[in-house]
């Protein structure tokens, strides 16, 4: 089984994650605002945390502040786990 780490994987992981806080899946897309989807920032921060355990990906609040949307969360998490 690969352990690498995929854009697709970590995208799955990410709208699972803010799917858990509350919004509608079919709302959580990457152009979606996370003002939109009632996302605040102790969910921003527990995202953080679950990218942190499970891609080894740490996240600063300094980061989390400019997170607007789900595909900046992607991408930032993509980014520093490959």
């Amino acid at each position: 089984m690969s352990t690498a780490v995929t854009p697709q994987k970590v995208q799955d992981r990410i709208i699972e994650a803010i799917v858990s806080f509350g919004p509608e899946p079919e709302d959580v897309k990457p152009e979606a605002r996370f003002e939109d989807l009632d996302v605040d920032s102790l969910d921003l921060a527990e995202l953080a945390q679950i990218a942190e355990d499970e891609f080894g990906v740490k996240i600063e609040s300094s980061d989390v502040e400019g997170l607007k949307t789900v595909g900046d969360a992607i991408e930032l998490v993509s980014a520093r786990a490959s």
